[in-house]
C-alpha cells in the first residue's frame, strides 16, 4: 500500500515493506518488514491537453528516508531494525543511522522530524530553497496525519495484512523487496 502527500515542491510517500534476507549489519540476518517513509522532491508536468486534462505529477528524487522495520521472527513492536538515512546520493540511500529515540518512540520521533523540514533538507545537503516557500508549514501541519497513517500501516503489517513476502518467492532467495518503496 502506498500513501502520497504532496506539497508545493516536496512530498512524503509512505508504504509497507518486506525484505527477504536483507544485506544488513551483522546480527540482523533474516527477513524484515515494516513501514518505509521517504521525503521526496515533486514536479508538476505541463498539462497534456485542455485546461481540464489531468496534470502529470512526478514523485522524484529521494531526500531522506525513515525505515520503521523489525525482524519478521522477532517480537512485534521491537523495532529492532529501525533506522533512517539522512541523505541520498542520487537514488541510493546514504548510511544507515540508528537512533535510540527512534526505536524507543518511532512515531513521536517521526512526527518531530516531519515538523522540521529545514533540518531534514540540511542533513541531506539540499539547499532550503529547493522546497517551496510554504512547504515547511504545510508538512508540519500534515505531520500528525502522516504519523497516523504510518501507525495504521504498522498495525496492518503486524496483523499480517501488509508487509508480506512476494508471492512465489522462496524464503531462501537473495535480497528481494516487496512494496512500493
Amino acid at each position: 500500500m502506498l500513501y502520497a502527500y504532496g506539497f508545493e515542491r516536496v512530498g512524503v510517500v509512505v508504504g509497507d515493506l518486506y525484505f527477504v534476507n536483507p544485506r544488513a549489519a551483522r546480527g540482523q540476518e533474516g527477513a524484515e518488514h515494516g513501514v518505509r517513509l521517504e521525503l521526496r522532491m515533486l514536479d508538476r508536468g505541463a498539462p497534456k491537453g485542455s485546461a481540464y486534462s489531468a496534470q502529470p505529477i512526478e514523485i522524484g528524487q529521494p531526500v531522506w528516508r525513515a525505515d520503521l522495520l523489525e525482524s519478521v521472527e522477532g517480537p512485534p513492536g521491537s523495532f529492532d531494525r529501525t533506522h533512517h538515512h539522512p541523505a541520498f546520493t542520487g537514488w541510493e540511500p546514504g548510511r544507515r543511522v540508528y537512533v535510540a529515540e527512534m526505536s524507543d518512540d518511532p512515531l513521536g520521533w517521526l512526527g518531530a522530524c516531519l515538523a522540521d523540514l529545514d533540518g531534514l533538507l540540511a542533513s541531506a545537503g539540499i539547499p532550503a530553497g529547493a522546497a517551496g516557500p510554504d512547504d515547511a508549514e504545510s508538512l508540519r501541519a500534515a505531520a500528525p496525519e502522516i504519523v497516523e497513517v504510518t501507525r495504521r500501516l504498522l498495525e496492518k503489517v503486524r496483523s499480517g495484512e501488509l508487509g508480506q513476502p512476494p508471492a512465489g518467492e522462496p524464503e531462501s532467495s537473495d535480497v528481494v523487496r516487496a512494496g512500493w518503496l
